[in-house]
């Protein structure tokens, strides 16, 4: 595999949370091509949120040479980096190097001028704050990460994960990132958005979870799954059902089963000889014709082209 460099850009203020988040995810391993590099103002001491120094491997100069920019999420997001970090980035973003922010980090991204005209996202706590400084942008409060190729924005803290292993799943493919995922302990794709975390949008507490009855929907992804055999399983009605899920996980039972259906199709594909109606069968999306119309609107492409792409995760 061809080395793929990625750069993690530390700005003054920097949240460890954030930063540790790529740095993870990147590292290196025997089955990835990611070269890792913490980068950052050299001419200046880049300090964290939390108060420690950073031994930064690689001063601004090493965004150039990156194919992908990580920039993490900082404390004082209102105030812009300095100067020569804006200029770093811009230079950057207009040689169509990838960058990427996590959390705040859309602050700085946008502070280079790359989020003009762009709809993003970034915590939902800071979200009014983003499109004060930075009118030139719309800013996504519901979503976890968005993807407009070269530029791609997360949402809060932990969605850097989701960001994350999104990009090396388009890299590599399902199967690499989810090894990463089980790796880390970390689910390898959520569905939903946002909705879910913000505290007014939460559920009262109750005794009920739906949790087991997700996972055994997993197991089972094969069969037909109504909403009346999940309601049975989860011992409600199939309204409370509809209800507690979308409250759980931010989307319907219905679009959270198709996800966990192309996520399914996608690891087949890439790591079995299995035909497009096989995949289709074991996956409970039907027919051939069914799953690749469901999977082209998902993934963009179709399956077997997918499949000559991501083949046992090489691309």
């Amino acid at each position: 595999m061809n080395k793929h460099r990625v750069a993690v850009l530390a700005v003054d203020g920097v949240l460890p949370i954030d930063l540790g988040i790529p740095t993870q995810i990147f590292n290196a391993r025997p089955n990835t091509p990611y070269e890792l590099t913490v980068c950052g103002d050299t001419e200046g001491a880049v300090t964290t949120s939390a108060g420690f120094t950073l031994g930064l491997t690689a001063g601004l100069e090493a965004l150039a040479e990156a194919d992908t920019v990580i920039v993490p999420g900082f404390e004082d997001y209102r105030r812009p980096p300095h100067p020569r970090v804006r200029a770093a980035l811009k230079l950057a973003g207009r040689a169509g190097i990838r960058i990427a922010s996590i959390c705040t980090g859309a602050f700085a991204v946008a502070a280079a001028g790359l989020l003009d005209g762009r709809t993003v996202t970034t915590h939902w706590a800071s979200a009014d704050d983003l499109e004060e400084l930075y009118p030139r942008l719309r800013v996504d409060r519901n979503v976890l990460y968005i993807d407009n190729d070269t530029i791609l924005t997360s949402a809060g803290v932990t969605a850097g994960i989701d960001l994350c292993l999104h990009l090396v799943r388009k890299d590599l493919g399902a199967a690499v990132a989810n090894d990463i995922a089980r790796e880390i302990v970390a689910s390898p794709h959520r569905a939903g958005g946002q909705a879910q975390y913000i505290t007014r949008s939460l559920p009262a507490p109750r005794a009920t979870t739906l949790a087991g009855t997700r996972e055994w929907a997993l197991r089972g992804l094969e069969g037909d799954l109504t909403i009346p055999e999940l309601a049975g399983h989860a011992g409600v009605s199939p309204r409370t059902l509809t209800r507690l899920w979308r409250q759980e996980t931010g989307v319907s039972p219905h679009q959270w089963l198709l996800t966990a259906r192309i996520n399914r199709a996608r690891e087949l594909l890439e790591t079995t000889d299995l035909q497009v109606e096989q995949i289709a069968t074991r996956c409970g999306l039907g027919s051939g014709a069914n799953m690749r119309a469901r999977f082209r609107d998902a993934v963009g492409i179709s399956p077997t082209t997918y499949r000559r792409a991501f083949r046992h995760g090489t691309p």
